[in-house]
């Protein structure tokens, strides 16, 4: 902790400003407060340069202006001091950049001992910011992204692997989707990342335009809904697409091209995301392709499939739901899987359509496509191998069976 720290508390009230610098004699006495109306705000920070300031809210908009204009400031801390436990405006402040809060009703000690802490939070801050600025000289992060850059990916990513002794999780490389690399932003994606992900979370930049991010004892559905938040971040900008690969017994390399092959398929198949297939799925379609197999138990056969429902199948349902959800006029889309039965379906005015994937048993899916009132070749079954359900090959029927759907219902 420094020697000496200035605290300077943002306020209108004469009467709370009094009070509060009593319940606050706690402190050192080589400590300063200065008190600052709210229109001198900014130019008091400018000439006492303080460690830590108080906010005291004042109407919503302008205590979330303050807020966000002091926040430019990346060394300080900032701390609401609320009159009432307002959930909403207090989240509010957090999102503009506050660090912490506090009512104003508090006990003097609660006061104390929380201004105490945020001192010591900045001063590890500070250190922080310190270090940070050494790895920006030295090239190992990037100055406008603030994101560690490609050449020190391998080295940063494995230093956390090694350093945790991380056993599972997830890697994913994201870039713009084809039509919308003339729009891609860097710096809008860079941020989306960060608003977007833990402290845990490793973000580097990748190869080209793209960025590499590991996700630390994560599974795939949950890396799914990640890839999601940073989607929605981006969506007003720029469309993006993944390549989502699992970590688990696998080197920098190894990762790195299984999620780079994903990303390259996501991008060729127009896909939201591609997860890469993993060692062990890899070992069963090997085995699925030995005849000599063939006596195995029904038991491997359904654990197989349902890998792939959850890999595959229920995440091309999930994908072309959202991705034609607003396509297709005034068209309900609904999608489920479970163990009898993976049904994808459209339905409208004059069409009611139904995509139905049924499992017999060994080593086969059955795909039944049904429009109703519409006789052959549109009304079909399709037998597909257990080794050849790939989202590619899965996406492509899904996709056709959309396209006859919409020229059917014209």
């Amino acid at each position: 902790m420094n020697d000496k720290n200035n605290i300077l508390l943002i306020s209108d009230d004469e009467k709370f400003s009094k009070i509060l610098i009593s319940k606050l004699i706690f402190l050192r006495c080589n400590d300063n407060i200065v008190i600052s109306k709210f229109h001198e705000a900014v130019n008091s920070t400018r000439i006492y340069a303080p460690d830590i300031i108080l906010v005291h809210g004042h109407s919503e908009i302008e205590t979330y202006n303050l807020i966000k204009n002091l926040r430019k400031n990346k060394s300080v801390r900032i701390i609401l001091i609320s009159d009432s436990y307002d959930s909403e405006f207090i989240l509010s402040a957090y999102d503009c950049g506050a660090d912490d809060f506090i009512l104003s009703s508090a006990e003097d000690f609660e006061f104390v001992l929380r201004i105490v802490q945020n001192i010591k939070n900045n001063s590890v801050k500070q250190m922080l910011l310190r270090n940070y600025h050494i790895l920006e000289q030295l090239n190992v992060v990037d100055s406008e992204t603030e994101i560690y850059n490609y050449t020190f990916a391998k080295q940063v990513i494995e230093n956390y692997i090694d350093d945790n002794l991380l056993d599972s999780g997830c890697f994913v490389v994201l870039g713009a989707d084809e039509n919308s690399k003339t729009k891609f932003d860097i710096k809008k994606m860079a941020l989306a990342l960060k608003n977007s992900t833990r402290v845990d979370d490793i973000i580097t930049m990748g190869k080209g335009a793209k960025f590499y991010l590991l996700l630390p004892k994560t599974d795939l559905n949950k890396a799914l809904v990640v890839f999601q938040k940073i989607k929605e971040s981006c969506a007003s900008d720029f469309e993006i697409c993944a390549g989502i690969s699992s970590i688990a017994h696998k080197n920098f390399e190894q990762i790195e091209r299984d999620a780079l092959n994903a990303f390259s398929n996501a991008i060729s198949t127009h896909s939201e995301y591609i997860f890469a297939d993993d060692d062990k799925e890899d070992n069963l379609n090997d085995w699925l392709e030995d005849s000599n197999n063939t006596k195995k138990g029904y038991k491997i056969f359904r654990q197989i499939f349902n890998k792939k429902m959850q890999k595959v199948i229920a995440p091309v349902f999930y994908r072309l739901q959202k991705s034609y959800e607003e396509k297709l006029f005034k068209t309900e889309i609904e999608q489920y899987t479970n163990e009898e039965q993976c049904v994808f379906n459209l339905r409208n005015e004059k069409l009611e359509s139904t995509l139905r994937i049924v499992y017999p048993g060994f080593a086969k899916i059955i795909v039944y496509i049904t429009h109703e009132g519409l006789d052959s070749p549109e009304n079909r079954e399709i037998q597909l191998a257990l080794t050849k359900i790939s989202q590619k090959e899965l996406g492509k029927i899904v996709e056709d069976f959309i396209k006859e759907f919409k020229s059917a219902s014209v």
